[in-house]
């Protein structure tokens, strides 16, 4: 009852509600991003969603135009402190979340929950498992399980194997608790960056003309 029906009343009503903020947000921070290379303001990112279909998802742009793809060994997306990819206001949007606020939209519409899995690239198809396909049976979420425990600093199938517990344990007190320390770990700015395997990191292109995340 919860997953089916109340979970997606709630994302309606609460991506309502959060629409002016994000409009807000978008006012504030169009601006800076436009002046800093006269580079467009979103980036629409293709992202596998739920039943494994891929979607737009909306973001404020947060790197130079054209910047280049860059992944972990274990295909993860890179994320440094350093990160030259990444202008000025990135940086802030990035430690704050900000540039994830248009997601709201996604919400709006469908293609995401308020919480659940991050959604993945297209990529995560190349090479899909049992573990990895799990996923796919809820709708990705602006934040989830995997960020209330990580952030953006998971590595390997740690991700995975926490978004299968999501999936497998989804209830209102769980998406609660997860929006409650979520909240927190931005507040604490906690584990902002995965660079646990910089050494490691390999080039590969996501799209022609480049990531402009």
């Amino acid at each position: 009852m919860y997953e089916k029906f109340v979970k997606r009343m709630f994302d309606i009503i609460l991506s309502l509600v959060a629409m002016p903020f994000v409009l807000l947000a978008i006012a504030v921070f169009a601006p800076f991003i436009f002046l800093t290379d006269r580079g467009p303001v979103f980036y629409n990112a293709p992202r596998v969603g739920k039943d494994g279909k891929v979607f737009k998802m909306f973001k404020l742009r947060s790197m130079k135009v054209n910047a280049p793809d860059i992944r972990n060994a274990d295909g993860s997306t890179y994320n440094s402190a350093n990160d030259p990819r990444v202008t000025k206001i990135g940086k802030l949007m990035r430690k704050t979340s900000v540039d994830e606020l248009p997601q709201m939209l996604n919400v709006f519409l469908g293609h995401m929950s308020l919480i659940g899995p991050r959604p993945a690239t297209p990529k995560i198809l190349e090479d899909i498992t049992p573990l990895k396909e799990a996923r796919f049976k809820v709708r990705p979420g602006v934040t989830g399980y995997t960020q209330m425990m990580y952030r953006n600093s998971a590595q390997g199938d740690a991700r995975y194997e926490a978004d299968k517990y999501y999936v497998d344990n989804i209830s209102f007190a769980l998406d609660v608790k997860i929006l409650f320390m979520t909240v927190l770990k931005v507040l604490k700015r906690e584990n902002i960056y995965n660079d646990g395997s910089a050494k490691k990191e390999e080039k590969v292109p996501e799209n022609i003309g480049g990531r402009q995340a």
